[in-house]
């Protein structure tokens, strides 16, 4: 039995109309949605930063051990430290990130937000 193939340039335009009519639906949500996002990215990264710092330089564990201490939901944060300066960086991919330095005395403070 033979296979028919089908020449490109006769498909349905349907099918391009409805592919880019998904994408501009997928784009729509994603503008009309920006602001509850990156608040809810910046929250997690800002909680990420300041727990982890407290794990590794105030508990002394080891910072892949840290995670563990993390909300449900918050498996997207990555985390990364800066020893000399005892600090620990929470990141929300492409949305946010946050820093939480060790202080003798006060303990893990998130760096102050420049918000305007």
């Amino acid at each position: 039995m033979a296979t028919v193939k089908q020449n490109p340039a006769t498909r349905s335009p349907w099918r391009r109309r409805i592919l880019l009519l998904g994408l501009a639906l997928v784009i729509a949500l994603f503008a009309f949605f920006w602001k509850p996002l990156s608040g809810y990215a910046e929250t997690g990264a800002a909680y990420g930063a300041r727990v982890a710092c407290s794990c590794r330089f105030v508990g002394g564990r080891p910072l892949g051990d840290c995670k563990k201490d993390f909300e449900p939901g918050m498996e997207l944060i990555t985390l990364s430290e800066d020893v000399e300066s005892k600090s620990v960086t929470a990141r929300f991919p492409l949305l946010a990130r946050e820093t939480a330095t060790y202080r003798e005395g006060p303990g893990c403070q998130l760096e102050p937000w420049d918000r305007k």
